[in-house]
């Protein structure tokens, strides 16, 4: 008999590592010099950020770390996260492996996991599925791809596929992957990651190979 995945469970394993390490994350690496829109050299600004494990963006420095803090203008959301890569340059990089660059400043990032963390599911114009992230809405999204879900099994944390540039891996937010987690079977025992996910009135066979050529660069550890 395939083995579905117990709500109850997957949510209490998930909110338990969520609590955990989000604390330890968040008072991690404090020792490390820098001033908000600092000038290292003419015309050029730095400021610095922290990308939670909602997607919620915040000036790396505040004290007060939530929704009332976050950035929430979307098309400042939108012109942020579609400048998000890794941190090529020789600055910051052990602390903030991740980088926006827009115009003349350097906007350097750490978070929690991913930089890209998908909240939502939405429909195109077209009727197909996609994910927001950076609780931007339809201003970012992409393709949704049912059978590329991967649950980490030691943690409880859900992910999906991103591009290249921020790594190839993105986070989905513990609310979506709650409510995605009804639909997993796991033919194998809940020790290991699901082998199956329903979606639409498919079942799909889930390809996890993806993950092993991924760069993930969060502050919490596994």
């Amino acid at each position: 008999m395939l083995l579905r995945h117990s709500f109850n469970f997957f949510e209490a394993r998930l909110k338990n590592f969520l609590t955990v390490k989000s604390k330890q994350a968040c008072s991690t690496s404090r020792h490390i010099s820098y001033i908000q829109g600092q000038e290292p050299e003419p015309k050029i600004r730095e400021y610095f950020y922290y990308i939670d494990h909602e997607g919620m963006l915040f000036l790396d420095d505040a004290k007060m770390k939530n929704f009332t803090s976050c950035f929430k203008e979307k098309q400042f959301l939108k012109f942020f996260f579609s400048r998000v890569k890794l941190n090529d340059t020789k600055r910051y990089n052990e602390h903030f492996p991740y980088l926006s660059l827009c115009g003349r400043e350097r906007n350097f990032i750490r978070c929690d996991d991913t930089p890209i963390v998908f909240t939502h599911v939405i429909s195109d114009e077209k009727g197909n599925d996609r994910l927001s992230y950076a609780h931007a809405a339809d201003q970012l999204s992409t393709d949704f791809l049912p059978h590329k879900i991967y649950m980490n099994p030691q943690t409880g944390r859900v992910y999906h596929p991103a591009w290249p540039k921020v790594g190839g891996i993105g986070l989905i937010r513990s609310k979506l992957a709650i409510e995605l987690s009804r639909n997993f079977e796991f033919v194998n025992g809940e020790s290991e990651s699901p082998t199956h996910f329903s979606w639409r009135g498919q079942r799909w066979q889930l390809e996890n190979e993806w993950v092993i050529h991924t760069q993930r660069f969060g502050m919490f550890e596994e």
